[in-house]
This record gives C-alpha cells, sequence and structure tokens, in this order.
C-alpha cells in the first residue's frame, strides 16, 4: 500500500499535481488549495490522535451517560470539509465529471503556423 501524504506541504504539492493531470488547476486555486491542505494535514493528525487513543468512540459523562468523544466529533467534521473543498477542486469524481475544462488559448502566430504544418 502507497504511503499517504499527511504534511499540509506535500498534499498541497500532491493536490497541484492532481488538478494538473484532471485539468482543473489554476494559480488564482492556491489559497484554497492551502486551506484544503491544512484541512488534510489536521484530519490526518486527529486519525492518528484516535489511534493512539485506544480508538475510543465513546466517553462517558458526568451523569454516567455516553456521548461521542471529541476526536470523534472532530474528525467528522473534518471529513465533511475535506468533502466541500474537494468538491470545489474538483478533485472527486462527482465534481469532476461535471466540470468543463478550458482549453488553452493557442496564440494567433501559433495558429498561423499550425495550418502550414
Amino acid at each position: 500500500m502507497a504511503k499517504v501524504a499527511t504534511t499540509k506541504n506535500t498534499i498541497k504539492k500532491n493536490t497541484i499535481r492532481d488538478m494538473k493531470q484532471l485539468g482543473t488547476y489554476k494559480e488564482e486555486y492556491d489559497q484554497i488549495i492551502d486551506v484544503y491542505s491544512d484541512i488534510c494535514e489536521q484530519y490526518f493528525k486527529a486519525v492518528k490522535d484516535f489511534k493512539d487513543g485506544g480508538e475510543q468512540y465513546e466517553v462517558p459523562t458526568g451523569t454516567g451517560s455516553m456521548k461521542k468523544s471529541a476526536i470523534v466529533s472532530t474528525m467528522e467534521q473534518l471529513r465533511k470539509d475535506i468533502i466541500t473543498y474537494s468538491d470545489r477542486l474538483c478533485l472527486n469524481p462527482k465534481s469532476n465529471q461535471n466540470t468543463i475544462v478550458e482549453a488553452p488559448n493557442k496564440s494567433s502566430l501559433a495558429d498561423v503556423l499550425s495550418k502550414f504544418g
């Protein structure tokens, strides 16, 4: 199994690479890619903390009942945020199938020269 990128810089670099391969990357998206990368890094840290903490799904309350642990709630919210951002960046199949990729503009000179070849 391939190692999952878990640092913000690696996640950002891989996200840009993936978007370029999909034809959806624009330099103007770097700020939102930065936020997405930060959220992903937070999620991977939360998962590690959850596993290191014995994967405790529920914790007792002061009244003796059980409630969802804070780390599980955090992971759930981060997953939702990751899905939202990955939709905006066209990184998942559903959002990508609805995306129209613009062809890069050819220069006038390239257009004229292509008619001779």
